[in-house]
């Protein structure tokens, strides 16, 4: 005797579950986008070198102010 019938509850389930799948696919690929976005708009990196929470001198201004002035 096979059990192959399948229970009402396991169809509203599973398409439960399909619901649930499809709005974490669209929530991941907004993210992925986002995320190409941002990275393909960042233009010249050198920009971002003050965003690490480093102090360098090299990206200070008084600092190539004074750079510049003890060479000449």
């Amino acid at each position: 005797m096979a059990l192959d019938v399948e229970h009402e509850l396991h169809q509203r389930r599973r398409t439960k579950n399909a619901g649930v799948g499809l709005l974490l696919l669209g929530f991941v690929a907004i993210i992925f986008g986002l995320t190409v976005v941002k990275v393909l708009s960042l233009g010249d990196i050198s920009q971002m070198e003050s965003f690490d929470h480093v102090a360098r001198p090299q990206i200070e201004p008084a600092a190539i102010e004074a750079a510049e002035e003890a060479r000449q």
